[in-house]
């Protein structure tokens, strides 16, 4: 398993609320114009998230398309997620 996903698993959105998948591209989340990506399990201060996040999804290849899902684990609990965005790139 992937170093990245270890937090996914820990605190069980892989396994309650998604399945377990094997990544295929790099996604990097950039806060703040930060050269240092968010990694998952990290936590974000209320002031560090003000501005909206860039998205770098696999690479320089603008031919291929990605769709991007995020999901609340919290919304309304962790054993019933079905508050969901879709939110195409």
């Amino acid at each position: 398993m992937s170093g990245a996903m270890e937090p996914l698993v820990m605190e069980r959105v892989i396994g309650e609320v998604i399945d377990n998948f094997t990544p295929s591209v790099t996604m990097n989340v950039l806060y703040n114009n930060s050269s240092r990506p968010f990694r998952p399990g990290q936590e974000l201060l209320p002031q560090a998230v003000i501005s909206k996040p860039r998205v770098e999804i696999g690479g320089n290849d603008l031919r291929t398309f990605y769709t991007l899902i995020m999901t609340d684990p919290d919304a309304p609990s962790p054993s019933n997620p079905y508050l969901l965005a879709l939110f195409k790139l």
